[in-house]
Formats: structure tokens, C-alpha cells, sequence
């Protein structure tokens, strides 16, 4: 089981919280990156990058966003040479993201996604593996060049 790295904003700071125990519950380590507690006014690119770098070290780690609409989680974190992170909206784009551009990075929208149907993403995106085609490797391949400039 890979180690998950968790941050979230207001919008994601209850559902976080969720998650967490859920993934605790199943045996994962998880690291939490914040926010520790509920605060309306916090940033979001606080978290994201706090997630990123963890990954960025831990390359065999999954990393958790949460915010309202997980864009602006995923463009932060996206900074961070190494990280791959998407927005995940439903089980069809988790298991895409994972097998073809090894995603280490979800993001999520709280906004619009039921507890169920993010539970749902969110077990693909831990589970699924990256399928290591060569095309897919070729591409990812060529962003880690792009990230060397």
C-alpha cells in the first residue's frame, strides 16, 4: 500500500476529514498536510504544494487535494517537478489517469462529488496501476524532460 499524503482548504476540510479515517480504517498511512483545522479564510496553494513536495520525495506515494472545484489544487500542485496531479471527477477518468499518465495526485472537487461517488474515485485512483505501455512511458518520459529545463 502506498503512503497517502492528504491536504485540503476550507472547501475540502470536512470531507478530508472523512477520507482520512476512511483510509486509516483500511490500513493506509496517512500523513496529513493540512489544514489541521477549519479555517474559511485559509489558501489553497499552501496545501497543494505541502502534498506535492511529500510526493516529489516519495515517489512510490499518492497524494489527496481537496477543495471546492480541485482545479486550483491540481494547477499548484502540477509546480512541483515530479508530481502528475489531475482533477478526478468519476471512476472512468481515475482509472484513464492512473493506467496511461500515472497520475500521483488526485484532486478532487467537494463541490460536486457525493461522499459515495468520491469514496468510489478515490479507491480506483489508489489501486489502479500505471500499465507501463510504451507509449505511455515515451510521454511521461518527455514531461520529465520538460520539467529538467
Amino acid at each position: 500500500m502506498p503512503n497517502v499524503y492528504i491536504g485540503a482548504d476550507h472547501g475540502g476540510f470536512a470531507v478530508k476529514e472523512k477520507i482520512k479515517q476512511h483510509l486509516e480504517d483500511r490500513g493506509y498511512t496517512v500523513t496529513d498536510c493540512g489544514a489541521i483545522a477549519l479555517t474559511p479564510d485559509d489558501d489553497y496553494p499552501e496545501f497543494a504544494v505541502a502534498v506535492a513536495q511529500k510526493i516529489a520525495q516519495d515517489p512510490y506515494g499518492r497524494g489527496i487535494l481537496l477543495c471546492r472545484s480541485g482545479v486550483g489544487m491540481t494547477i499548484a500542485a502540477n509546480k512541483i517537478a515530479g508530481v502528475r496531479a489531475a482533477t478526478l471527477h468519476n471512476p472512468e477518468e481515475a482509472a484513464h489517469a492512473r493506467s496511461h499518465d500515472d497520475i500521483n495526485v488526485a484532486a478532487f472537487p467537494a463541490d460536486y462529488l457525493s461522499e459515495a461517488q468520491l469514496f468510489e474515485v478515490l479507491g480506483i485512483f489508489l489501486v489502479t496501476p500505471f500499465s507501463g505501455e510504451e507509449r505511455h512511458t515515451r510521454r511521461l518520459q518527455q514531461i520529465s524532460e520538460i520539467e529538467r529545463r
